[in-house]
């Protein structure tokens, strides 16, 4: 997860109807994130030749109110998958931006050491994100830049019906904090134009969260 500052008025126009910009001190976030889905199911039942495999996507951070508490969520701008029946059944289900292209990660942790990296193939090019890290993972502390990151349990997406919500369970996870990265991708063109200047700066924080068991309920309109 590598996470950059972005001015909130380049997010504004994508933000869902019933849900607002969620900040940290008076700052929010875009998010690369890689990740690798394991044994996945969908509606209890696993499919054939499509249970493994990686996911990389761009998001941004909102909250909605429900009754006397804050929903925390996300927004995904993009989602690169592997494979294009992952892509539809996922448009299918969420309505969110999925698009298949060629992908492959290597993950390598021996002793106390952590390399991983998510790679995927546009055109003739191959574009990753890459990080190290050192030692053991870490609680993540309340309060925290981390926990903002990681501690969203509920997606948002744009429809042209209005919003939809989605709930999202993981117990809290530990992280590394990375002892290098890098992001190396044409950002205007996978991303959008309006993202390139946010996504070329240095990110405010970059970090590697240990995986665990992940439910994803399903969606409902608002």
């Amino acid at each position: 997860m590598v996470n950059y500052v972005v001015d909130p008025r380049l997010i504004a126009p994508l933000v869902p109807a019933e849900t607002q910009i969620d900040f940290e001190n008076g700052e929010t976030f875009l998010s690369v994130v890689g990740f690798l889905f394991l044994d996945t199911r969908l509606l209890g039942l696993p499919i054939p030749l499509h249970r493994d495999f990686e996911e990389v996507n761009l998001r941004f951070y909102v909250r909605r109110k429900s009754a006397d508490t804050w929903r925390r969520g996300v927004v995904f701008i993009r989602e690169l998958v592997p494979r294009r029946a992952i892509a539809l059944l996922a448009r299918a289900f969420y309505g969110e931006n999925y698009v298949a292209v060629p992908m492959k990660h290597d993950i390598e942790h021996v002793d106390s050491n952590l390399k991983v990296e998510y790679s995927w193939r546009r055109g003739s090019k191959w574009e990753s994100l890459k990080m190290t890290a050192t030692g053991e993972a870490q609680p993540i502390p309340a309060g925290s830049h981390a926990e903002f990151i990681t501690e969203h349990y509920w997606g948002y997406t744009s429809l042209r019906s209005g919003c939809s919500e989605y709930r999202v369970e993981h117990p809290r996870w530990k992280i590394w904090n990375a002892k290098s990265f890098e992001f190396n991708a044409d950002t205007a063109a996978l991303d959008g134009k309006q993202f390139a200047e946010a996504l070329n700066q240095r990110p405010r924080s970059a970090f590697i969260a240990d995986g665990s068991p992940i439910t994803v309920q399903k969606r409902e309109m608002l």
